[in-house]
């Protein structure tokens, strides 16, 4: 058996824990998580911030439909590798409504299919986005970078990455208030994912934020909580500057 020579190592462990700052309380890092989310989300975005103030044109939230269109496609996917992680049934049991909630039990529900609505309540047809002929370079980049996130990160990164849904509810809520105000032309039908995504938005963020809560008790683990949710918002954020460049591009050639 070895031992640490007297004067080295179990001093030195012993200072570096008396020197390292007390991790928070759960209600501690719950709030500076929902802080986090909050002051970041892309709903502060000045492509959304027009789009909520009806002053999108319809060629501009027609590429905004058709680029979120791969995020959507996306989701599932990430979900899945995410669930690849969870140590326990209840916990995968739990995880694998979200993969449904996306692709639906049949062809004819889920939240792909309540996008492709959106898609042809705004103009567009359904191979245009099942195809993703109009994606933009930068959005397949957020997109994929998210995934791939998803695929290495740990368990308690990728969950917590998902705590964006904490503010779904809220922007959903928006869209829902402000497209039939400032979008009348586009079909109430069409606005189904919004609906869905209000409840979803709020059990999901509740589920993940109790995990995170659970799991992140040092430090270390809670800073990477914070750190993921940081990159999950830049992905969303990232997302929305390439649409916006794309409009503005638009714009300047019209």
């Amino acid at each position: 058996m070895t031992t640490a020579a007297p004067g080295t190592g179990l001093v030195t462990h012993h200072r570096a824990a008396q020197d390292s700052p007390a991790p928070w309380t759960a209600d501690e890092l719950e709030r500076r998580l929902r802080e986090l989310a909050v002051s970041r989300y892309h709903d502060r975005h000045p492509f959304n911030q027009r789009m909520h103030e009806g002053r999108l044109a319809p060629a501009e939230l027609r590429t905004w439909v058709a680029n979120r269109f791969y995020y959507q496609c996306n989701i599932p996917v990430k979900d899945a590798l995410i669930l690849s992680k969870l140590p326990l049934p209840a916990q995968r049991r739990s995880w694998l409504r979200r993969i449904q909630d996306h692709d639906g039990h049949t062809d004819q529900d889920g939240g792909i299919e309540r996008w492709l609505q959106l898609g042809e309540a705004v103009g567009l047809r359904r191979d245009e986005l099942l195809d993703h002929r109009h994606l933009l370079p930068g959005v397949r980049l957020a997109v994929d970078g998210y995934v791939n996130f998803c695929r290495n990160a740990g368990v308690l990164e990728a969950v917590a990455s998902s705590l964006t849904e904490l503010c779904a509810p809220s922007i959903m809520l928006t869209r829902l208030e402000t497209f039939p105000l400032y979008y009348p032309w586009i079909k109430s039908a069409g606005l189904s994912y919004f609906r869905g995504r209000v409840p979803q938005g709020r059990r999901d963020g509740s589920e993940a934020l109790g995990w995170v809560r659970t799991w992140a008790t040092t430090c270390g683990q809670q800073h990477q909580a914070l750190a993921a949710l940081s990159f999950k918002c830049d992905v969303l954020w990232s997302l929305l500057d390439s649409v916006q460049q794309a409009a503005d591009q638009d714009r300047h050639h019209a």
